[in-house]
């Protein structure tokens, strides 16, 4: 007899149903974490390299061209930017891809759920870039008052893992949430203010994407493969637009569907009439019937979850340890001993306390305001010094941060800015470690667990 696979006292259904609310969840926080160390090693790695006897290799390696031709269509850029604003579509197309799935399904699909991150996220964008401001305020530098809004998520997680079981789950959850609605409020800003003037010509040839992109989508093509071309007629709009090409990904990532084709019965059925014409088609060695039989097998598991699923499953990995190392190895080798100006001393502060200071006030600060007017009310599972220990971790900036620093400053102010991201991220981290093991208790008592558990299984279901 197949022993059970969930609690004696569970309904199958609604159990099937929650673990796979809960999985894409799990899994992104479990990758996230592990990412963070990449990251982190991928980050020393080029300072090492940057600041050795060796720098000068460094520049002169990501400056390398790279030509690219497809036909009549000729490219030729650095290895930096084909690592920015090429590769880092496929992390701006896993964001899109997060959000779509947290707006359906998540911790922002309905207004009670989505109230306190948003109202959080909104507070931890304002109080930073206000803090920016106030050091920067008349001068050109002040357009990198976008650098400190941002939170690295795969960062901050791996902060929060080295609490262990002081971190309930409810308190990782609510760093997503929060961590996703940073990153929409990021990239809406590199979209309206750190984008150069729009060209007709290039509007007209991302819309030509979208459009091809709904026709395709509407005629029922399945396999991502074929949306490649009409994903890079959007890229190189939004370049030839003025547009920043990595947002192409953004949005791709909404427009993916969130349905899958088969239901759990129709997959069942399927599986079972394909595993019959297999026995049948094997015993009379009927080849033909065998490899219908095969295929028919085969394509089940990929329809039976959503395409958003089966591509934010695909590429998670590639982007976690792949694409934001490479990014973190290309923007990461800053001279530390290169002190320029003045001015480089106010971007510094204005961006080291923006994620220092502006970070957990901003985050603390509009929920706690939000509270008392209630609009919004504390997840179960957190306390207000776990919300503390997620504001600190929103000071937690790194590969959004270092984007928008390429984006809004200089070379020579890109340096000091990039130093003051790692110091001031860095703090932030421990601080948040500091913090944690002072105020949240080495193991949630029972009534917390009990209630972090129950705050888990509401978010799937």
């Amino acid at each position: 007899m197949t022993p059970r696979t969930e609690p004696p006292e569970a309904w199958t259904p609604a159990h099937q149903l929650a673990r796979r609310l809960v999985e894409p969840v799990e899994r992104f926080l479990r990758i996230q974490t592990a990412s963070g160390v990449v990251l982190a090693v991928a980050a020393t790695a080029a300072l090492v390299w940057a600041n050795s006897p060796w720098g000068e290799s460094y520049e002169a390696f990501f400056d390398a061209r790279l030509t690219v031709e497809l036909g009549l269509l000729r490219t030729s850029e650095t290895l930096r930017f084909w690592i920015d604003e090429g590769l880092m579509v496929l992390f701006f197309f896993v964001v899109g891809l997060e959000v779509r799935r947290e707006i359906h399904e998540g911790e922002l699909s309905t207004p009670r759920r989505a109230s306190l991150p948003v109202a959080a996220a909104i507070g931890g964008m304002i109080a930073p870039a206000s803090v920016y401001i106030a050091f920067n305020y008349g001068s050109p530098a002040i357009a990198g008052w976008g650098v400190p809004m941002a939170t690295d998520i795969a960062f901050a997680l791996a902060v929060l893992t080295l609490l262990g079981r002081r971190a309930p789950p409810a308190l990782r959850v609510l760093l997503l949430a929060l961590a996703i609605v940073d990153d929409i409020g990021a990239t809406l800003a590199i979209a309206l203010f750190y984008s150069s003037g729009v060209a007709l010509e290039g509007v007209l040839l991302a819309a030509a994407g979208i459009l091809a992109v709904v026709v395709m989508q509407r005629m029922g093509v399945r396999s991502a493969v074929a949306y490649v071309p009409a994903g890079a007629l959007l890229w190189l709009g939004m370049h030839h637009a003025g547009v920043h090409p990595t947002l192409a990904g953004v949005v791709l990532g909404l427009m993916t569907p969130v349905r899958t084709w088969l239901g759990e019965d129709d997959a069942v059925r399927i599986t079972r009439e394909a595993l019959r014409d297999y026995r049948s088609g094997a015993k009379n060695d009927n080849e033909d019937a065998v490899g219908r039989s095969l295929e028919r097998i085969a394509w089940v598991p990929r329809e039976a979850v959503s395409p958003l699923a089966r591509l934010e499953r695909g590429l998670h990995g590639w982007v976690a340890f792949g694409v934001m190392p490479l990014f973190a190895l290309a923007n990461g080798g800053i001279p530390l001993f290169e002190w320029r100006s003045e001015v480089d001393w106010a971007v510094a502060l204005g961006t080291g306390l923006g994620l220092v200071v502006g970070k957990p006030l901003g985050i603390v600060g509009a929920s706690w305001v939000t509270a008392r007017l209630g609009l919004t009310a504390l997840p179960r599972g957190v306390s207000w010094a776990g919300l503390t220990v997620v504001g600190l971790l929103g000071g937690v900036g790194f590969t959004m941060a270092m984007f928008i620093t390429n984006l809004a400053h200089p070379s020579s102010t890109a340096a000091m800015t990039k130093v003051a991201i790692f110091v001031g991220s860095t703090c932030a981290a421990g601080l948040a470690l500091i913090v944690g093991r002072a105020l949240l208790p080495p193991e949630p008592e029972a009534g917390a667990a009990s209630s972090a558990a129950e705050a888990e299984r509401s978010t799937a279901v």
